[in-house]
């Protein structure tokens, strides 16, 4: 009497959440697919985008491809999740591209701490010279460090946690900074997060100001749902906004030492982005606090 073959339980759920960007996703899973995916269930979760993904799932049989019709990546996260069973839950972002052993270090240190989110570091999809965006993200994007040690949340586009940690805090909650909401909540619940340089993913710097800008503008969006929205919680976002051309001038020093700029014209075109970008964001915080909208 023949036995039916039955593959081991898999140990490892990676979670991503995708909305119509088909090329950087396709990248996202080839350099996923250098890592030991051993035992590991894919989930790409498509925000019903209104491209086709038919070439994509042809080139990654082993990927599983399910749709979340509700607009953003909170709803496609808390859906990938209830779509898989491992125990350990990857989150990367679609446009992202990780190490070759990013599912390997996960594994390796994923007993640190309740979440550990790790590094981002940034790179231009465009030949040099860099944009006044590019120069900027290249000194400003993505310090998770920072985020995870001095501001006590982690970004999701590289965050590894536990199931029972997810199902014990719920799912992340769309229309605000899903991601740091979460981790904050998380942590304020007792559970611990950490930092770790070693698991890393890519992400492309935005190419321009219009770019730039959009990704500013609903991170403003976000925070200002997190901030709150009565009274007093509005006059402590109006002196925030106030006070962000003064912060232009406190973080210029950092764009004059950075060594991620490889000209004086970046440099220049970064800090007037720094500037520029401060000041815009002073105007829609003092609409938001008004009461109004962006």
């Amino acid at each position: 009497m023949s036995t039916a073959r039955t593959d081991p339980a898999p140990t490892d759920a990676v979670i991503i959440p995708h909305y119509n960007d088909p090329d950087r996703l396709e990248r996202c899973l080839r350099a996923l697919m250098e890592n030991d995916t051993t035992e590991t269930e894919i989930v790409v979760v498509d925000n019903a985008s209104p491209v086709s993904l038919d070439e994509v799932k042809l080139a990654f049989p082993d990927v599983r491809f399910i749709t979340e019709t509700q607009k953003g990546a909170a709803h496609a996260r808390n859906k990938g999740i209830a779509a898989t069973t491992a125990p350990r839950l990857f989150f990367i972002d679609a446009d992202c591209v990780p190490a070759p052993d990013w599912l390997t270090v996960g594994r390796a240190i994923a007993n640190r701490a309740d979440l550990v989110g790790g590094r981002v570091d940034v790179f231009d999809e465009t030949p040099p010279p860099r944009s006044g965006a590019e120069a900027f993200e290249a000194v400003f994007a993505f310090n998770f460090r920072r985020y995870i040690e001095v501001q006590g949340f982690s970004g999701a586009g590289n965050l590894l946690t536990r199931r029972d940690v997810f199902d014990a805090i719920g799912g992340f909650i769309n229309g605000i900074s899903e991601d740091q909401e979460w981790t904050m909540r998380a942590v304020a619940r007792g559970y611990s997060l950490v930092y770790e340089d070693r698991f890393r993913v890519k992400h492309p710097s935005r190419q321009d100001w219009f770019a730039l800008r959009t990704k500013w503008r609903r991170m403003t969006q976000e925070a200002y749902q997190l901030n709150g929205t009565g009274g007093k919680a509005r006059l402590r976002w109006a002196i925030r906004g106030l006070a962000m051309p003064a912060s232009a001038m406190v973080h210029t020093p950092k764009v004059l030492a950075s060594s991620r700029l490889n000209s004086t014209g970046e440099t220049l075109r970064a800090i007037a982005t720094l500037i520029r970008l401060r000041c815009t964001r002073m105007v829609w915080m003092l609409r938001q606090a008004a009461g109004g909208s962006i």
